[in-house]
């Protein structure tokens, strides 16, 4: 039985059974049977029905949004964003679709004609995290569907509402029966599907050791895993960078979801000439933030999704300070945190290093460690210092410095004067620990497809 505890709380929220093998073989089966018609029906077609899909899924905008908080905590205040995340996305990968999946002229001549489809994989097995539901699954939906595979979504046991949300939404499109399907399933089932000659694709957003098992349930099988993982991102605060909007939007960053963003902003380096001001900056903005009942319209900062993980968040602060850390941010401002609860007060730590724990794993919770830099070569060499290597940025006024500070920054996006953003038009990727594989952009669609050569000579 899949229980969902919800961390406003710690009642059980959702319960619902975990699909048995009957239904695993049947949605499997369904899937690639469905799958031979949806591929061959015309790309126009399938936009329509993607269309009506986000439609029919935003019409229902403030149920989902409700349950979204309950489900993991983020404030109600904030949860409208992933829904303006989610049709921001979904809408530029249907207008690009077109573009993207457009055949390679190869040779085109009185003798020759000669290019390269872009052919969909199959069935594409999409396994959902809970922090950012919606909006990690559409990265990986639209695009699939759009491509002509087949879709079996998992999401997390945390938010399983959201597959069912989706599900509901795709009914209503119009979309043929079997070519969007979601279970609810533990991890042992999970294992199996993706091990499933049937499954020809699979994509996962999760944990490192996530990915791990991953990779080790496709073990010999020839097919491909995106797999986007964990994140320890970096920014740097030079200082001739407008510092007001620095630490607002680094705040935010940092804090934003409590913290648990793969992109959040986990580790900053600032210059050493404008490092004081950066600090009591920083100490001003974040004891103004409300943690509370995340139901209540004024809180922006809601409880950790789990016990475990408010528990995990707090150790990794403790260590930090036992080695001579210090948190600069009064407490007393965030009384409803307790051992005992999900809701983990903000925590800002100087006086931190690399041989931390807290400054090289993720935390994935309302925390940032701030250091002192002499120069641009010490912040890059820190940047990099790292086992992943998802997002990074640079607050600064000089855009040709950027430029240049960027290229030595080994990430999978880099920003200037931003942070926490995805913008659907570039593509989602990382290195190291981070994961490989690409979502959104066109780029996004080519790992959805195969190449298929066609070669035509007219005699």
């Amino acid at each position: 039985m899949l229980k969902t505890i919800t961390p406003i709380d710690n009642t059980t929220y959702v319960e619902r059974d975990y699909a048995n093998s009957q239904e695993i073989e049947k949605a499997l089966e369904v899937s690639k049977k469905i799958f031979f018609q949806w591929k061959q029906t015309p790309l126009k077609e399938r936009k329509e029905i993607l269309t009506k899909f986000v439609d029919s899924f935003l019409s229902n905008s403030k149920e989902i949004e409700e349950e979204l908080c309950r489900q993991m905590g983020r404030p109600i205040s904030q949860c409208g964003g992933e829904m303006n995340g989610f049709e921001e996305r979904a809408r530029y990968m249907i207008e690009k679709s077109e573009e993207a999946l457009e055949k390679v002229i190869s040779k085109k001549n009185d003798e020759f004609d000669n290019f390269i489809s872009k052919d969909p994989l199959g069935t594409i097995f999409i396994i959902a995290p809970w922090n950012y539901p919606y909006n990690t699954s559409v990265n990986s939906i639209v695009p699939s569907l759009l491509s002509g595979n087949t879709v079996i979504l998992k999401h997390s046991s945390q938010t399983p509402l959201c597959a069912e949300q989706l599900f509901k939404a795709s009914k209503a499109s119009g979309l043929p029966s079997g070519v969007f399907q979601f279970l609810h399933l533990d991890h042992k089932s999970t294992s199996e599907i993706i091990s499933d000659e049937r499954i020809d694709h699979v994509l996962f957003t999760g944990s490192v050791s996530g990915g791990r098992q991953v990779k080790k349930a496709i073990g010999e099988r020839f097919i491909n895993a995106g797999l986007e993982l964990g994140g320890k991102d970096p920014a740097y605060v030079r200082k001739d960078c407008n510092l007001q909007h620095a630490i607002e939007n680094l705040a935010d960053g940092s804090f934003y979801n409590s913290g648990q963003s793969c992109c959040g902003i986990e580790r900053i380096y600032v210059d050493s000439q404008i490092y004081d001001d950066f600090i009591d900056g920083i100490k001003n903005f974040t004891e103004k933030y409300i943690l509370d009942d995340p139901l209540k319209s004024k809180t922006n900062l809601g409880p950790v999704v789990k016990l475990s993980a408010a528990k995990s968040i707090r150790l990794q602060v403790k260590e930090a300070i036992s080695n001579g850390a210090m948190d600069i941010i009064n407490k007393n401002n965030f009384a409803i945190s307790e051992e005992s609860n999900c809701y983990v007060s903000p925590s800002v730590l100087i006086n931190v290093d690399h041989t931390m724990n807290f400054m090289m794993e993720e935390t994935f919770g309302p925390t940032v460690g701030i250091m002192k830099v002499k120069n641009e070569d010490e912040a890059a060499k820190l940047m990099n210092d790292s086992p992943y290597g998802l997002t990074a940025c640079i607050w600064t006024s000089d855009k040709e410095f950027a430029e240049q500070f960027g290229q030595r920054i080994n990430t999978g996006t880099f920003f200037m004067n931003r942070c926490d953003y995805l913008d659907p038009g570039l593509a989602w990727t990382g290195v190291k620990n981070t994961g490989t594989g690409v979502t959104l952009s066109v780029l996004g669609f080519d790992h959805v497809t195969r190449a298929k050569s066609y070669h035509y000579r007219t005699i």
